[in-house]
This record gives structure tokens, sequence and C-alpha cells, in this order.
């Protein structure tokens, strides 16, 4: 079942050379693979300043906590009706939600939330507090 956490053991690969963040699944029908960009429902819980485009919290993801740039803040939204408020906002405040794109550091395998849900939800980290959490909306994959 996507999500579930397990352990097994595969010939050839040594336990050492896993590690945390690692996704296993169907290599036939829809293998996973890692993702260049995201494009995500964020909401602001807890920031004590401005969000601006740049910013680069650490993502905590299924169990891959990797820093990832927001590229760009798209549009605020109503998180009720799902209406745009305001489209390209400079800045994304406490009490905020909007949807970004957002592009990782170092290789993060992520999906939709609407496939697979514990592979795409996630909360944002900075000065060891969650700040946001989001879903993601769409993804472009790496070639």
């Amino acid at each position: 079942v996507p999500g579930d956490n397990i352990g097994f053991n595969i010939k050839n690969i040594a336990v050492k050379d896993i590690r945390r963040g690692y996704v296993a699944g169907d290599s036939k029908n829809d293998p996973p693979s890692g993702v260049s960009e995201f494009t995500a429902l964020i909401i602001i819980l807890n920031h004590p300043g401005h969000i601006y485009p740049g910013y680069t919290p650490v993502f905590s993801c299924h169990t891959a906590h990797i820093g990832c740039k927001i590229r760009e803040i798209i549009a605020k939204v109503d998180l009720l009706t799902g209406k745009k408020l305001e489209d390209t906002p400079k800045y994304l405040k406490q009490g905020d939600s909007a949807i970004i794109k957002s592009v990782p550091q170092k290789a993060m395998c992520v999906e939709n939330f609407a496939d697979y849900p514990p592979l795409g939800r996630f909360s944002i980290r900075d000065m060891n507090h969650t700040v946001a959490v989001g879903v993601i909306k769409n993804i472009t994959r790496i070639e």
C-alpha cells in the first residue's frame, strides 16, 4: 500500500546503501523517480516574517528531509473556496494559503497528492519549527 513504511532485504544491495527518503515502487507500471520541480498548495502556519520567492526551507515529505527553493508564488488562494485572491503576490505571511512552484536542491521522490497521498503531502520546517504544510498538485519528473 503506498505510504507504508516497511523493511525488507534485496539481493546484492547492502543495508548501508539504502538511505532515508528512498522509495520502492512498481518498476513496470508506475516507477518512482525524482522530480525537478513541483507545484503545491501550502498553508503558512507559523512564520514570524514574510516568505518571498528564493526562500529555501527544509521540506519533509514521507521520510525525506530536503531543502527546496520556493521559485515562484503563483497565486494566493482562499482555502475554503479554492478561488484565487491574488495572482503572483510578492510575499506570503502567516495565515496565507497559496499555490507555489518549488525546486528541490537534491533528488527527491514525491508524487501528486491525488495519485499517492502519503507521497504528496509535506511539512515545511525552518528554525526548528513547522512553518507551513502543503500538498503537491503537479510534478515535473527528471528525464
